[in-house]
């Protein structure tokens, strides 16, 4: 019934700086839209998807019961090696909390490492590796 995910929210207790952590860590591009009551939102876009971010004053029907900072763990496949992605993250001084490691993803056998952004939200990244 349900082919892939479209996106995800994170509340954060900054939008701007989290936007440009992720820009910055993972390359992501801001989007500003208008929701449906026309109410402001902010999204990071990255291959055909993206993470929506929104604080706890956000004003919108469909919204978590308990927003709550730093409660994310996600994992997004990286689009270009994994030791590409590690010495990025190393050149911008965000360091790895674990990794890289081996792990189980969706469709098989993942190599990831792991970082927090600055709400605390557990970020992997990963690679698929082998059959």
């Amino acid at each position: 019934m349900i082919g892939r995910i479209d996106h995800l929210v994170l509340t954060v207790a900054d939008i701007a700086a989290t936007t440009r952590f992720y820009e910055r860590a993972l390359g992501m591009k801001a989007e500003f839209f208008r929701g449906p009551e026309g109410q402001p939102r902010h999204a990071l876009l990255f291959g055909q998807q993206k993470i929506n971010l929104q604080d706890r004053d956000t004003d919108t029907p469909t919204k978590a019961a308990a927003p709550t900072f730093g409660s994310g763990d996600f994992c997004l496949i990286a689009a270009l090696p994994l030791d590409e992605v590690i010495a990025h993250l190393a050149r911008e001084a965000i360091a790895l909390e674990a990794g890289p490691v081996a792990r189980r993803g969706a469709l098989g056998a993942l190599r990831s490492i792991y970082f927090r952004d600055p709400d605390g939200n557990l970020v992997e990244v990963a690679e698929y590796v082998g059959s």
